[in-house]
């Protein structure tokens, strides 16, 4: 006779108790920020619920946020929760991204800094020699679908901002340093990705996304740009 016990099978977890991931939060804090902006919740009620969502563990704990808005019904009715597979390679397309920057930013015991509506070449080189370099895409243009970010921090910083709706990966590591990439990925399928590489030298590099900021259209703002220009320069020709 066998007296050996078996080990028993457990069964699986209720989908609400699986840990919730950072692309479950991202995806209630853009539920929420709909919420505000259809009158459904106050600013303050807002950031309460996207504070509560940011300290969410699982999946369960992030729905009570949703569950009296129109949104959180429907996630109700809908299938059950599967977790979501990421399709965004971890590394950009071999010959997508040229050797050679499209911009270089370099801080040597000083500070560079890009921000606004700026384009984004598909290469850029940030370099913070006892230093800060702040690189901020929240606002800008987006003309190729993968940009690089290439960063070297040695007793510096380089902190990296992205709006909320584009891919984020990293791939780098620090020497008596701190390298920090938060993984992101878009709900859009023709959404940038930005890949940041780099190395810490007993300095920082981190690179996340900004909250709030979003593209409004993801590859049409440069032709309406473009556009616009080419509207004012005919508007200036007929007047003459």
């Amino acid at each position: 006779m066998d007296l050996q016990k078996r080990p028993t099978r457990q069964p699986p977890l209720p989908s609400a108790e699986l840990r919730a991931s950072d692309a479950d939060r991202d995806r209630m804090a853009d539920l929420l920020r709909d919420a505000l902006a259809e009158g459904r919740l106050t600013a303050e009620e807002h950031a309460e619920r996207v504070e509560g969502v940011l300290a969410a563990k699982t999946v369960g704990e992030l729905d009570v946020f949703v569950r009296d808005l129109p949104a959180g019904q429907a996630r109700k009715a809908a299938s059950p929760y599967v977790p979501r597979v990421s399709t965004v390679p971890d590394r950009p397309t071999p010959g997508a991204i040229p050797i050679d920057p499209d911009d270089r930013l370099m801080a040597v015991f000083s500070a560079s800094m890009r921000k606004g509506r700026w384009r984004a070449g598909r290469r850029i080189h940030a370099y913070a020699i006892f230093g800060s370099v702040e690189i901020d895409l929240s606002e800008a243009l987006f003309e190729h679908r993968q940009v690089m970010i290439r960063a070297v921090s040695v007793f510096g910083t380089v902190e990296i901002r992205v709006p909320e709706n584009v891919s984020l990966r990293g791939s780098g590591g620090g020497i008596l340093g701190s390298f920090e990439v938060d993984a992101l990925d878009s709900a859009e399928t023709d959404a940038p990705v930005v890949y940041v590489d780099g190395l810490a030298v007993l300095g920082s590099i981190e690179a996340k996304p900004k909250r709030g900021k979003l593209i409004a259209d993801l590859f049409g703002r440069v032709t309406h740009h473009v556009s616009r220009k080419m509207d004012d320069h005919l508007r200036r020709h007929l007047d003459h």
